[in-house]
């Protein structure tokens, strides 16, 4: 047996007709709105590797640091023998955990799950040239509802990482979470990621970098529209705005026309208009507290078992299991 297989549970257009859903509905709210799930094209995936080397941009590194110091707890802990990973993209992160855990009992089953084939396939490839012995079962498929996962060993630990949980509404993380609980077991476990509220002068800048590298992220998502929808934006006709919300503890990323602006989308015969000064919002990013985090986690059914931070108390790894 092969030690790496890709199973596909979406159909081939799944990624064109989500996109032409997102765009037709966020397009008619006021204010205009797009997740920020379409920023990762190839493009928008390389410039975001540019983002976690700025000295500004602290989660990447502060979660890698909880991971270097912890791993090893979190294997111990968790015992687990499969591990899941939940919007894996480049699986970076993760090679801690697998290596923690290949310490404890062996290779792990790892199974992998993104929307991108390609880069599930890149990834692991990659893994299995550094981990002799692993097993990778990867499934291209929508982590936000709950995916079909192999039938792999037990104990399982599923990581969601990257602070993912927090661009997502209030409403969205609830019916999330309640998702991942139905997907584990009794001695299952989950390992999630969270930014934490701080000084908002350090958010903001985490956003919005003086190089212009968030910036340039920001605006690709324009370009991924004209490529994919044949649409006729000007992506210099916008600025980047990055803004906290005191209210909701959350960073905003927007786009904001510099004058008036008409697009195209011809391929949802649609025209949208910008009046000067309006705004596209692309990105919410919530930031965590403790103990916000353990409440939400208990609404879906889960207990708050262990709480890690980096030394600066910048970032949270949390495991939990079902209540």
């Amino acid at each position: 047996m092969s030690p790496f297989s890709l199973t596909r549970t979406l159909p081939p257009d799944a990624t064109a007709a989500a996109l032409r859903a997102d765009v037709q509905q966020g397009f008619a709210l006021r204010p205009k709105e797009l997740p920020p799930r379409w920023f990762y094209d190839a493009r928008g995936s390389e410039l975001f590797e540019e983002i976690t080397r700025l000295d500004v941009y602290y989660p990447t590194r502060a979660e890698r640091e909880i991971l270097q110091a912890r791993a090893t707890e979190i294997a111990d802990v968790t015992r687990a023998r499969t591990l899941v990973e939940l919007g894996s993209g480049s699986s970076e992160k993760t090679r801690l955990l697998i290596d923690a855990l290949t310490a404890r009992g062996g290779p792990p089953h790892y199974v992998p799950v993104d929307v991108s084939e390609s880069a599930l396939t890149g990834a692991g490839k990659a893994l299995l040239s550094d981990h002799p012995g692993l097993t990778v079962d990867a499934l291209v498929a929508d982590f936000s509802t709950a995916p079909a996962l192999p039938a792999t060993p037990g104990p399982h630990l599923i990581a969601f990482l990257g602070g993912t949980l927090g661009n997502l509404v209030p409403g969205e993380r609830a019916g999330f979470l309640r998702m991942v609980c139905s997907l584990l077991g009794d001695e299952d476990a989950l390992l999630l990621g969270t930014d934490l509220v701080k000084d908002p002068a350090t958010l903001v800048a985490a956003y919005d970098d003086e190089q212009g590298v968030t910036a340039a992220f920001n605006r690709n998502v324009l370009a991924v529209l004209n490529r994919e929808l044949d649409a006729d934006f000007a992506p210099e006709d916008f600025d980047h705005v990055a803004v906290w919300d005191a209210e909701h503890e959350w960073i905003e990323m927007r786009l904001r026309a510099r004058s008036a602006v008409t697009a195209k989308i011809p391929a949802l015969d649609l025209t949208v208009d910008f009046a000067a000064g309006e705004e596209l919002r692309t990105e919410v990013s919530a930031k965590f507290r403790e103990a916000g985090v353990r409440e939400e986690l208990s609404a879906a059914g889960l207990t708050l078992r262990h709480w890690w931070t980096d030394p600066g108390g910048r970032f949270a790894l949390s495991l939990a299991s079902p209540a």
